[in-house]
């Protein structure tokens, strides 16, 4: 009895083939499941995921023993740069493995309340209650300049590069009612080159997107718009019921967010003809000052266009509101304290949050629209 032969390979064509499941989920989405055993998960939903972060949320923590009073993107988005009220600077990058590779804790001897990112080379500017305006060399982690830039405390600080003339301008606001402007760089004067009186302590400062106007926030509830070529005052924006905490300009430059210590929040329009008498594009509401008297941080959207703003509260919580709307898109949680800071990444929807608790949070919202 001879042995049959081996059967021909069946074919494909027209036959369904069942593949394998695979454990694994895409790189770009999350799995959300339920029960502790894999063989028993049953799939809830799965989540997209929107940016090249490790997780939707990570913790920053560990380097500062107080309050942070500042956190910001450097111009690529790849560093983060933190300063806090324990007078230490503390740097990090931004995607995995999110390490903490510096920390600058004796540039100043009191809380430090500001700092920017230099927009051309790798400087870090900050300023502090000890009346100073620091400049550091990122790449030895050393202070090239030290300026006593005012007679009181300086709350916030801003920088732009001069139209044509590639010099960068910082100007500083200081509790000693003025506004000075400095020249950036390794190279600049340690005299400024401009002086505004207010009359009023100044609580926050915010160029023009062509380097020409300083809008600066006072204890007097107004911004005051500035002219840096005729050194004098253009007009001045109201609407707010107390002292405006921030400033921050849109990235198109027409519209300028300023929260303040009553919990409204108020876009400007400061486009030079504005359709509305008051210059008031929206009145958003949703984050609590508190009572604390805290300078709470605002933030646009840079990834769309600034489509979204967002600024902390003192009910732990980062409101996120649409613009166009004025509705709140998100409230996020996460911090055990006020969150004194907020900042959205340039390039990806990246949420970045400081908070009195000392931990900073990076988060990913969905892309806007």
């Amino acid at each position: 009895m001879s042995k049959r032969g081996a059967s021909p390979p069946p074919s494909t064509e027209g036959t369904l083939i069942k593949r394998a499941r695979s454990n694994s989920p895409a790189q770009n989405q999350i799995i959300i499941s339920s029960g502790n055993d894999d063989r028993q998960k049953g799939l809830i939903r799965s989540v997209k995921r929107t940016s090249n972060l490790e997780a939707p949320i990570v913790s920053l923590s560990g380097s500062h023993s107080a309050e942070i009073l500042s956190c910001r993107f450097d111009p690529t988005g790849q560093n983060i740069a933190a300063c806090s009220a324990d007078r230490s600077v503390s740097l990090w990058r931004t995607y995995p493995p999110n390490t903490n590779y510096g920390l600058l804790s004796s540039h100043h001897k009191a809380p430090i309340l500001d700092l920017q990112w230099s927009l051309f080379s790798p400087l870090l500017y900050t300023v502090s209650a000890d009346q100073m305006l620091s400049f550091t060399d990122l790449t030895t982690g050393q202070r090239t300049r030290k300026i006593r830039a005012h007679r009181g405390i300086i709350n916030a600080l801003d920088r732009t590069m001069a139209g044509g003339a590639g010099i960068e301008l910082i100007a500083t606001a200081s509790d000693d009612g003025t506004v000075r402007v400095w020249e950036g760089g390794e190279d600049g004067s340690k005299s400024s080159v401009a002086v505004f009186e207010l009359g009023c302590p100044a609580t926050s400062v915010a160029w023009s997107a062509d380097g020409q106007n300083l809008y600066i926030g006072a204890l007097d509830n107004e911004i005051h718009v500035y002219d840096l070529r005729k050194g004098e005052q253009v007009y001045a924006l109201t609407g707010h019921t107390d002292t405006p905490t921030s400033l921050a300009l849109s990235p198109n430059g027409a519209y300028l967010l300023s929260p303040s210590f009553s919990s409204h929040t108020v876009i400007h329009d400061v486009r030079p003809f504005s359709p509305s008498p008051t210059r008031i594009h929206r009145v958003l509401q949703g984050a609590p000052a508190g009572f604390e008297n805290t300078l709470l941080k605002g933030a646009w959207s840079k990834d769309d266009g600034g489509q979204r703003v967002a600024v902390g509260g003192a009910d732990r919580m980062v409101c996120v509101w649409d613009v166009d709307s004025g509705r709140v898109l998100y409230k996020l949680p996460g911090h055990r304290g006020t969150v004194t800071c907020v900042d959205f990444h340039p390039k990806e929807p990246i949420i970045l949050t400081g908070s009195k608790d000392g931990t900073m949070l990076l988060g990913e919202l969905d892309p806007g629209v």
